[in-house]
């Protein structure tokens, strides 16, 4: 099957998404965000979640196929994530695909949500493999050497916290709304970051993370501060913190390993100042950096159209979609 049109769905967590792709083409790609939901609550409650993709799923589908000119019938493969992710929101996701591709009697292929985030890069025409993939978002931060499409290895990941969860709840505890990450990127560009030393996580050479440390120094600061904190200068020194280790650790394993590109997915992967900093240290080491663009940095099911059609693109004719697991990265 060459260049198959594909209809995927995301509902990891709290955006319901669903996208056409063709090949490394992007016909559609419809995000229904529940932000405002849980701002109420200051961070996602999965019951609330799962009920929103309920509501959200039919008319995501519905402004994906008119906004793309795909009709249903139209569709090849029906691809879905399948994992990780909050049980009952991915459930919608799953549920709303098997149903899709028994109604219109397709094939489905399940794809890991990170192996999306990792392939949200192919839309770039010069992608080189092999590159080393830094993946930071709420629940992830890993760094990986993708051998190709499909053949990954890794090289290193947090020991404990994810570095987007390190900055959603620094920015609560300084009073931020959620989601967080953004607020405390807004604040810190008034801020001076070198008011505040922040520990980085893991001495030495490792390409391993740890933001716990940083989540308890930040509570002591606000604790200790108090009024007297310079909230856009903890901001600044916050983000400084988290954005230097993830740079300075990536570009080193590049370096190591010999590769000329270093890729950076995740919704983390929106920050200005990481996809700054590592363009610049990784251009001095004479590396080149490649960041999607920003609406294929957080959940969405384009991604998971790009993932599942190099599965189709690499497999031989005989592929049984039935049979195959969803590509592990651990």
């Amino acid at each position: 099957m060459s260049e198959p049109t594909i209809l995927a769905i995301e509902t990891s967590c709290d955006e319901t998404s669903v996208a056409i792709t063709k090949g490394r083409r992007i016909l559609a790609n419809i995000v229904s965000s529940q932000a405002n939901l849980h701002r109420q609550w200051g961070g996602v409650v999965p019951e609330a979640a799962a009920r929103a993709h309920v509501e959200a799923v039919l008319p995501t589908l519905s402004l994906a196929t008119t906004s793309s000119g795909v009709a249903l019938a139209e569709v090849d493969i029906v691809a879905v994530t399948n994992r990780p992710g909050l049980v009952g929101a991915l459930s919608v996701g799953v549920s709303a695909a098997k149903a899709l591709a028994y109604t219109l009697d397709r094939p489905i292929l399940p794809i890991h949500h990170l192996e999306g985030h990792v392939l949200s890069t192919l839309t770039d025409t010069d992608l080189t493999f092999p590159h080393v993939c830094l993946a930071v978002s709420g629940g992830h931060t890993e760094m990986i050497l993708v051998h190709k499409p499909g053949h990954y290895e890794s090289l290193g990941s947090t020991i404990d916290d994810a570095a987007g969860e390190a900055f959603d709840k620094s920015a609560r505890l300084l009073g931020l709304s959620y989601p967080g990450g953004y607020e405390l990127q807004e604040l810190a560009r008034t801020g001076n970051a070198s008011r505040y030393d922040l520990p980085r996580g893991l001495k030495g050479e490792t390409t391993n993370f740890s933001f716990s440390g940083l989540k308890t120094a930040v509570l002591r600061l606000v604790q200790v501060e108090g009024s007297n904190l310079d909230r856009p200068s903890a901001a600044a020194s916050i983000q400084r913190a988290i954005v230097t280790v993830l740079v300075e650790r990536t570009v080193a394993a590049a370096e190591r390993l010999g590769v000329s590109m270093v890729t950076l997915v995740g919704g983390v992967a929106a920050n200005e100042s990481l996809r700054e900093t590592l363009s610049a240290e990784a251009t001095r080491a004479g590396i080149r950096v490649v960041v999607p663009p920003r609406e294929l940095c957080t959940d969405n099911a384009a991604m998971i159209g790009l993932a599942a059609s190099t599965r189709v693109s690499e497999a031989h004719r005989n592929f049984q979609f039935e049979t195959v697991p969803s590509a592990s990265l651990t």
